[in-house]
């Protein structure tokens, strides 16, 4: 089975556990006839998830390598998009039977969905399952367990979008510009940073081998229009920014769910790898600034609390590096809050070893004191149960 990022649904099968996950407990509303969706024609109930999920428009993403499930439907001319928040992806392709959406339950990890895009009065979100989801979607660390992980990569496709023969990359904080988004869109400006977005070879390609020599005329590009019709899309954008987020953000749910698994028996184990993640330890630096094309940028950092100083872990930098404050948003997130205690002690032990200066190791090197004082002072301010 191929898969590419946040979804290969298969094998579906109703469970007879309640879900935690937004998902799961808007399938109870509608159930309940709490809520409803809207269904419109040109995109099924896709605007409607959107917006009761509270999952911005701006942050659609736009992938046109043949790696995930509706493999026949994707291609550089009908890319699938992908949407998502701190907690929610949802996927859609042109002319789909159904939509997929993974769902991160605060304590279990992902869950898989799929929504039928035939009109009904009683639209259903099917949970899947299928053990082949663990082909790809599977924390091989936590084994025996399954633990569904998201997934990120990069591969160059041919020009119908097929990736056979090539190895994808996982894309992480620490992956160089050069090997990012291979077989997606991108729009947004990267300065001098060539990036492997937009691009289609001849033939499949591991970023590895190189960049095509077109690498440089396929950056900085602000208008998708001339390589597929972006009307069909509720946006025209692949904004760079969302794609940097989502990189970020799949590493640390992983982690997350990683943790939860292994319980407090592996506190510094799984925890040491999250707080590293979570302070951005080994990040990429960005050489030139970077600006999107859609409204992701105020989108985004208008959904987090803030200090009295105005300050919020979701404001962005995008001269030097993603964040302006360097600590992962995710801190506010349930899965987050969900850890085991032992584990979340851990982390939080390490925050504050880190951020007072305690600990000046290489892995934080790029924090820098006026940093560390900053971040401490928003995380004290705005998450209740953080250590004073």
């Amino acid at each position: 089975m191929k898969a590419f990022v946040l979804g290969a649904l298969l094998l579906l099968t109703q469970t007879s556990s309640t879900p935690a996950d937004p998902v799961g407990q808007l399938q109870q509303k509608l159930t309940k006839g709490q809520t409803k969706l809207e269904y419109e024609k040109k995109h099924g109930y896709l605007e409607s998830i959107l917006k009761i999920l509270k999952v911005p428009v701006s942050s659609q993403t736009l992938v046109f390598s043949k790696t995930s499930l509706q493999i026949e439907r994707i291609s550089p001319k009908t890319p699938r998009a992908i949407y998502f928040n701190d907690d929610v992806y949802v996927a859609w392709v042109q002319g789909t039977g159904f939509i997929e959406v993974m769902s991160v339950d605060p304590v279990k990890g992902s869950n898989f969905y799929v929504l039928s895009q035939e009109r009904s009065d009683k639209p259903e979100f099917e949970r899947s399952t299928g053990h082949e989801c663990s082909v790809c979607h599977f924390v091989q660390e936590a084994a025996p367990k399954f633990v569904p992980r998201l997934m990120f990569s990069s591969i160059i496709p041919d020009a119908t979008g097929n990736a056979d023969g090539a190895a994808p990359i996982e894309t992480t904080d620490q992956s160089p510009m050069k090997e990012r988004w291979g077989g997606w869109y991108v729009t947004g400006t990267s300065g001098n940073q060539v990036h492997a977005g937009n691009i289609v070879n001849s033939r499949p390609a591991s970023v590895f081998n190189g960049l095509p020599a077109t690498a440089a005329k396929t950056s900085n590009i602000t208008d998708l229009s001339s390589r597929f019709d972006t009307s069909a899309y509720l946006t025209p954008h692949s904004d760079i920014v969302a794609l940097m987020v989502l990189a970020h953000q799949k590493e640390v749910q992983n982690l997350i769910a990683l943790a939860q698994s292994k319980g407090n028996a592996a506190a510094k184990e799984t925890g040491e790898p999250l707080v590293k993640a979570m302070l951005f330890a080994g990040a990429a630096p960005l050489t030139a600034p970077v600006k999107g094309t859609s409204n992701y940028t105020v989108d985004f950092a208008a959904m987090g609390p803030r200090d009295s100083s105005g300050r919020s872990l979701r404001d962005f930098d995008l001269k030097t590096r993603l964040f302006r404050y360097p600590l992962s948003y995710l801190v506010y997130s349930k899965p987050f809050d969900a850890l085991p205690a032992g584990v979340k002690t851990y982390v939080y032990r390490r925050f504050k070893e880190v951020l007072t200066g305690q600990d000046k190791s290489a892995a934080f090197a790029s924090l820098s004191s006026a940093d560390r004082t900053a971040i401490l002072a928003i995380l004290q301010a705005t998450k209740p149960d953080f250590p004073r």
